[in-house]
């Protein structure tokens, strides 16, 4: 995992380059933006997961010892649940991101985001309860309060940014034409 982390950058450069001769100029100036905010976000998620939900997720775990039991979880196990939180954490930061590209194709709005804020609210929980690795309601908390806040920001991102639609998007969002 470590190898693929560090190597990252030069796959995505690869990619880049076999990607990057089939766009347009107007695609290509979206791209990079998209990109490096989309890593940040990524980054930013994981390390939350890793420093903020991590260790109580552990002590969780830690937590079933007993006068006849003691808890010797495995290096793998150990990495196992670090891994999944990383990963889990790294793709929940990426909804503002993924929002405002639904908003530029013209499906979500932020008033529609508004008016159903409180399925979001429910789909978070959901969510958490599906990608925590341990079933403790703490961990699940720690979870879907990030997702609700981050559908907060999201509103605001697709408010802010997603006003101009991408070319062949410039009709009205499908979501204010159901209405």
């Amino acid at each position: 995992m470590a190898g693929l982390l560090l190597a990252s950058p030069v796959i995505f450069y690869q990619f880049w380059r076999f990607v990057a001769p089939g766009l347009y100029s107007h695609e290509k100036r979206v791209i990079l933006p998209f990109s490096l905010l989309s890593s940040l976000f990524f980054l930013g998620g994981a390390a939350f997961g890793y420093f903020v939900v991590f260790p109580p997720a552990f002590k969780f775990l830690l937590g079933y010892s007993s006068d006849f039991l003691s808890p010797m979880p495995t290096v793998k196990e150990y990495f196992s649940l670090c891994l999944r939180l990383l990963i889990a954490f790294g793709v929940i930061f990426e909804l503002p991101i993924f929002m405002v590209l639904l908003a530029k194709m013209g499906l979500v709005s932020a008033s529609f985001l508004n008016r159903h804020r409180k399925y979001a609210i429910l789909l978070s929980f959901v969510i958490a309860a599906i990608l925590t690795p341990t079933p403790d309601v703490i961990n699940q908390c720690l979870m879907a309060l990030p997702l609700v806040v981050l559908y907060e920001v999201s509103i605001g991102a697709v408010w802010l940014f997603g006003r101009k639609r991408l070319a062949g998007f410039e009709t009205a969002p499908l979501a204010e034409k159901r209405q």
